[in-house]
């Protein structure tokens, strides 16, 4: 009994940890939260995206994330149903369902990012077995990409960090995410909206994996060791090829 909560208590921290990784220069959002850079140890399984206030070198933070949704034309009527969208990673397809209805703010966002394709040629840059697969914000060479402005964490919607559900990355700050987001590889009760507090608050949930479940499982088995001074970095870059939306 005490082994199997000592595992519980040391998932729990290794989530954190995934969901809130961050640095000075480089902020890798984690699973667990989007505020201020936390230390690496603590950086979350989220992502690794520039804050605000420091964003690489070279690189232009945006001030307003604003998403303007073009209207289609009245002969080509947009499909009914919840958008889809098509990832192709070197390791294969992964087809995700979103849910506007639940996260409207989150899949405006996320999709904005996927038209301008932002995620062409990043790479899931954390990856635990037994917790997530993170990625949307580094190239392959661990060059962080610059983002717009930070958005509301719609994690208070009902939607559970469940197996194959794909969620908001973020820093310790409750409305800290930009672009990184991860695929759950197993039940993640511990990152669900518990209560309108900063460690209570959650991830927002946003979609669930429709197809190619099995890819992720590939990428979740890959080789793992420390880059540039962060842990848990796929040895060989696991390189998203494309996000575009289903046809």
């Amino acid at each position: 009994m005490r082994q199997a909560r000592c595992s519980m208590w040391a998932a729990a921290v290794a989530a954190a940890l995934v969901l809130a990784m961050g640095g000075c220069q480089e902020r890798r959002e984690s699973v667990g939260g989007n505020g201020q850079p936390a230390t690496q140890q603590e950086t979350t399984q989220a992502e690794r995206a520039p804050t605000p206030e420091s964003p690489q070198a070279g690189q232009t933070q945006q001030t307003s994330q604003e998403t303007q949704v073009a209207q289609a034309p009245q002969e080509q009527p947009k499909p009914a149903g919840n958008p889809v969208v098509v990832m192709e990673t070197s390791e294969g397809t992964i087809r995700i369902e979103l849910y506007p209805d639940k996260a409207p703010i989150t899949v405006a966002n996320f999709l904005q990012y996927v038209d301008a394709k932002f995620y062409d040629g990043t790479i899931f840059h954390r990856v635990i077995p037994t917790f997530m697969v993170q990625g949307g914000g580094f190239t392959p060479d661990m060059q962080q990409k610059a983002t717009l402005a930070q958005i509301k964490n719609e994690a208070a919607n009902g939607l559970k960090n469940d197996r194959g559900t794909i969620a908001m990355a973020r820093t310790r700050v409750v409305d800290s995410a930009t672009t990184q987001f991860f695929i759950n590889v197993t039940n993640n009760d511990f990152l669900n909206y518990r209560a309108p507090t900063p460690d209570a608050f959650g991830y927002c949930v946003f979609g669930t994996v429709t197809e190619g479940m099995d890819v992720v499982d590939r990428i979740k088995t890959v080789r793992t060791g420390y880059v540039r001074g962060m842990e848990d970095v796929p040895l060989t870059p696991v390189v998203i090829k494309s996000v575009r939306r289903a046809e």
